[in-house]
């Protein structure tokens, strides 16, 4: 059960996918207080100077009645912020990449050939039979 669990856990997906949590919480941090502490602020001007925000208040004198507009106006703008983001850092970049290596301008890595591999243990045979026939390595 344990070995089960841990190979689901090492495989590079689930990796990726906590990387991708973390960097996206980041970049949310930044985005909710630039629109937090600068869009709401701005959408909140625009209102006469006896209201606190971008809205309708129910009931006067009882600020919890207050339906503020800016709070929804500026959490909309956070999620475009954000998408755009990561789209076009993270997803975009990707899709380039793995359709160039689709049609077969960027090749991906590669493994060595059977020949390749081959003639690198020939060489290695040969050097170490040279090293052994000068009586560099007798004991």
């Amino acid at each position: 059960m344990l070995k089960g669990f841990k190979d689901f856990i090492l495989r590079g997906n689930v990796v990726d996918l906590a990387v991708a949590v973390v960097i996206g919480a980041a970049f949310t941090a930044i985005v909710t207080a630039f629109t937090g502490g600068i869009i709401e602020p701005l959408l909140n001007a625009i209102t006469p100077p006896d209201v606190p925000a971008l809205g309708i208040q129910l009931q006067d004198g009882k600020p919890s009645t207050l339906i503020n507009f800016s709070t929804v106006i500026t959490a909309a703008i956070n999620f475009v912020i954000v998408a755009a983001i990561v789209y076009f850092v993270f997803v975009l970049p990707i899709q380039t990449i793995k359709n160039r290596r689709k049609r077969g301008e960027e090749p991906g890595p590669s493994e060595p050939t059977d020949v390749e591999l081959l003639s690198e243990i020939r060489d290695l045979l040969k050097a170490q039979a040279a090293g052994q026939g000068d009586g560099k390595h007798q004991a």
